[in-house]
């Protein structure tokens, strides 16, 4: 029996006895060894002064839980000047002093804790026939030491976020291996710095653009060559473009009405306002409630007018005659205000149902449509239901119009990305805008092929082409982006000439983020630190 059972007993045992129970298994064993070293002056031993029993948790046996009952004997020490006169036979292979689990169940539950984390790999252990508590998972994880890092010679810095907009930390990954390699607490230069001078050996080091891990980078490690991102540039250009745009913002709506407009249209065609859209003569009322607005907004500019003097708000309420809560009130909110008021019934609103219906079913004479609700009792002028029947009727014209043709103006964001694309990344409308927006200014399409022509050497890493690139930008508008090259312009050289990049650190980032979400919160950076170096 005791062979059949040695692969569920660590090395150096002998079984004894097996007891099977509903839910565990029980083995009792001992140590084949006859003598045992004393750990002070390291003699053997034969001598057994007396004998205890362990019960240590071990690994399941057929969905069972394991338990290991081993029988321990103390001996006594032979050397008579040892000040250690009885000790117990050591087990390292086993388990460790003061632990009730072996060392193959602590391994096995450490992993489920890495994996894991502590109350979902309880619930995990407890399936697979090892109960733990997750609290003494996490306390498996932080118990055992790191193995010492090794000194890479290509490393990815990047940031990530532990608290989004307030606490960040720096991630550092081996990208020969891919491999994750240590976790910085924060982003700071020195902390950066110091990471590299306990680990010299480091030639090259990718990150970003930002300058915190440049100058960490110069002093932990002059000698190592830093990459910029191909990724951050190129999002660089890209934002440097938006910024560019924002002065076209005319130019843009523009070109997107050009890139779904009726061939032959033109741009005055576009602009000017169809016959059916022109607006109607404004009614009496409208007419006197714009006097009234206009004296209102007389009075709230004189408001503004003595605020920007010094006075105080009960001064100019005192003055103006006005109450001094509203005097208050328009100085907070900045604008005029809108004075409207809470629009009231309309005899036509009983009959609003029968008018929808009837419009809906191609109904659209206003003079047929009052004949009929009349008769069904609406005492209102024709004129109610031919005002009614206008925004209508409008609505219908541009909608036939707008039908064929119809394309939202891109964002900022959206245009600076398009203009740069590739053919054969957008589709026809989007080349149609691009060539709109190219034609209405010559500037910015002098821009733009600037901007085309850094997308190209960044992609295809053309770096004999950034000193002439450089030159041409200096007279565009991306002359500024071009300047923040020139400050970084060692690492933008490696960038198109060395095949590193911060992509696998994004991925390793990615990573980071679900472990960080799975512990909800509730573990600290060395947790975090474990789990994401010894999970990998």
């Amino acid at each position: 029996m005791s062979k059949s059972l040695l692969s569920l007993l660590p090395p150096g045992l002998i079984v004894d006895q097996v007891t099977l129970d509903t839910d565990r298994v029980i083995v009792a064993a001992h140590v084949r060894a006859a003598t045992a070293a004393c750990p002070l002056c390291g003699r053997p031993s034969r001598r057994v002064h007396s004998r205890y029993n362990r019960h240590l948790g071990d690994l399941p046996w057929q969905g069972r839980v394991g338990e290991l009952r081993l029988q321990i004997r103390r001996f006594r020490c032979p050397t008579t000047e040892c000040p250690r006169r009885v000790f117990a036979e050591p087990l390292p292979t086993v388990t460790a002093p003061r632990v009730r689990r072996t060392r193959r169940l602590a391994e096995a539950q450490r992993t489920i804790a890495l994996s894991a984390g502590g109350d979902p790999g309880a619930r995990l252990a407890t399936r697979l026939a090892m109960p733990v508590s997750g609290d003494t998972l996490l306390r498996l994880v932080r118990a055992e030491p790191m193995a010492p890092i090794p000194t890479p010679r290509v490393i990815g810095i990047d940031d990530w976020a532990w608290l989004r907009g307030k606490r960040y930390g720096t991630i550092v990954v081996d990208l020969e291996r891919n491999r994750p390699i240590d976790l910085l607490p924060d982003r700071q230069a020195d902390t950066v710095a110091t990471w590299l001078k306990a680990h010299p050996g480091v030639e090259i080091v990718a990150r970003d653009r930002a300058g915190a891990y440049a100058d960490g980078v110069r002093q932990g490690a002059p000698t190592a060559i830093q990459v910029a991102d191909r990724w951050h540039l190129l999002h660089n250009v890209t934002d440097a473009l938006r910024e560019i745009l924002t002065r076209h913002h005319r130019d843009l709506r523009v070109a997107a009405k050009l890139a779904v407009a009726p061939v032959g249209e033109t741009e005055q065609e576009l602009t000017v306002p169809h016959s059916n859209e022109v607006s109607r003569p404004p009614t009496r009322r409208e007419q006197r409630s714009a006097v009234i607005h206009a004296a209102r907004h007389a009075r709230y500019e004189e408001v503004i007018a003595l605020k920007a003097r010094g006075w105080s708000q009960t001064r100019i309420a005192e003055t103006l005659h006005l109450d001094r809560k509203t005097v208050r009130v328009w100085l907070r909110s900045g604008q005029p205000p809108a004075w409207r008021q809470p629009a009231k019934g309309s005899r036509l609103d009983p009959f609003l149902d029968h008018l929808q219906q009837r419009w809906d079913d191609g109904g659209h004479n206003a003079a047929q449509l009052w004949r009929e609700i009349k008769s069904l009792g609406f005492t209102g002028q024709r004129t109610l239901v031919r005002d009614w029947a206008r925004p209508m009727r409008q609505a219908v014209r541009s909608a036939a119009s707008m039908a064929s043709a119809s394309w939202p103006a891109p964002s900022r964001r959206r245009a600076a990305w398009l203009v740069i694309a590739n053919e054969h990344e957008i589709d026809q409308t989007e080349q149609a805008f691009v060539s709109a927006l190219i034609a209405r200014s010559p500037e910015l399409a002098r821009t733009i092929t600037v901007a085309r022509a850094f997308r190209v050497m960044v992609r295809e890493q053309r770096t004999g082409e950034l000193d002439n690139w450089l030159l041409t930008a200096d007279g565009t508008p991306l002359a500024g982006f071009a300047n923040g090259l020139k400050r970084d312009l060692a690492a933008v050289r490696a960038a198109l000439s060395l095949p590193w990049s911060t992509g696998p650190v994004e991925g390793q980032i990615s990573r980071l983020k679900t472990i960080k979400r799975m512990m909800n919160g509730r573990g600290g950076f060395d947790l975090l630190r474990h789990r994401v170096l010894e999970a990998a």
